[in-house]
């Protein structure tokens, strides 16, 4: 009897781009370093050496015997090091304190959140790799695995990615002052995709550009842009421009608006039932 096709593996895999599902989709994530890694774990054990040390205070003032006070400090320090960790990374989906202090997250390989298995491996790898060994363990296996697992994350099938971004700054600019007047009469057609990326990449790098390159670029792009526009304004090449693209934005956005407007209208319409028909 043939045997039956093999399942493709859905496994994702670290590459030189990023990481990479089973079925070779790149997932748009990045990997935290070691070193950023290495100060939400530091944060992680302050808080549990915190809570170990709060412990001991309070045992220390209830006069309990020697056997009784070895027992809880036993169950504590494994309450503390193991049992919270790993609630509270299950609870949040990969977030703890220091984590959430320095945006990480930990997730699955392939992207997804982890569970209660991930979060139990990590925090019982951990006991090894940061607590019995000062965090060398951790701290080498760290900078010897290119995205900078640790022992842990190895065993689990993990990673820590970074969440928190820097917020792009807004590169959005009106018609110039000189163009407002053509702007109210300006008949302006919407720009082929491929030209208008053109035009936004050029004022995206536009002042990395050397003037002889910026002039060129921008008397390119006029050639290009002026059958879309009528009448053509007397500017510079790159005022045009800048009110051209500033003229499409506000035009798109109004009409997206009223789409937005119509649709909010007809919804009792398309939602409702036909007459007649029973109301399940």
């Amino acid at each position: 009897m043939a045997e039956a096709p093999a399942v493709a593996q859905r496994v994702a895999r670290f590459d030189d781009e990023g990481v990479l599902t089973g079925e070779a989709v790149a997932l748009d994530i990045r990997p935290a370093s070691a070193l950023i890694r290495a100060g939400g774990a530091a944060i992680d054990v302050l808080v549990s050496v915190a809570l170990i040390l709060g412990l001991l205070l309070a045992l220390a003032g209830l006069g309990i015997d020697q056997t009784g006070f070895q027992a809880i400090m036993t169950a504590g320090i494994v309450t503390c090091i193991v049992i919270v960790p790993t609630a509270v990374e299950t609870a949040s989906h990969g977030r703890s304190l220091g984590k959430l202090a320095l945006g990480l997250r930990v997730v699955r390989d392939d992207g997804g959140a982890i569970g209660f298995r991930h979060a139990f491996i990590r925090a019982l790898t951990g006991v090894v790799e940061i607590y019995l060994t000062f965090g060398g363990l951790a701290v080498l296996v760290g900078f010897l695995n290119p995205s900078s697992k640790r022992l842990g994350d190895l065993l689990a099938g993990t990673h820590a990615q970074v969440e928190r971004v820097p917020r792009l700054p807004s590169t959005a600019f009106g018609v110039p002052a000189e163009l407002v007047g053509w702007a109210a009469i300006a008949d302006v057609g919407r720009l082929p995709d491929p030209l208008a990326r053109r035009v936004a990449a050029f004022f995206a790098n536009v002042e990395h550009l050397v003037p002889e390159s910026r002039a060129r670029v921008a008397a390119s792009l006029v050639a290009e842009v002026a059958p879309f526009v009528s009448p053509l304004p007397d500017a510079a090449p790159e005022r045009f421009l800048a009110g051209v693209a500033a003229l499409r934005r506000e035009r798109d956005a109004v009409a997206l608006a009223l789409v937005d407007a119509r649709m909010a209208s007809l919804a009792p319409v398309l939602t409702a039932t036909p007459p007649g028909f029973p109301e399940r």
